[in-house]
C-alpha cells in the first residue's frame, strides 16, 4: 500500500492518459489501419497511459533521504 501511496501520481496519470488516449482512438483515430498507434484502441490506450505517466511523473517532487 506504501508503494501506491508513494507513486500515486504516476498512476493518476496513467489512468487519465489511457482515457485520453481511448477517446482520441474513437472520436479521431485511423480508420484505413495504416497508423500505428491509433488504428488499434488497445495501442492507443496503452501509448496514452505510457505518456500520461511520463507527463504526471514531471511534477513528482523528488525527496532525498540525506
Amino acid at each position: 500500500m506504501n508503494f501506491l501511496l508513494k507513486h500515486r501520481l504516476i498512476f493518476l496519470g496513467a489512468f487519465f492518459g489511457a482515457v485520453l488516449g481511448f477517446m482520441y482512438y474513437y472520436f479521431i483515430g485511423c480508420t484505413n489501419g495504416t497508423c500505428m498507434i491509433t488504428s488499434n484502441p488497445i495501442n492507443s490506450t496503452l501509448y496514452g497511459a505510457f505518456m500520461g505517466s511520463l507527463l504526471f511523473n514531471l511534477f513528482k517532487k523528488n525527496i532525498s533521504n540525506e
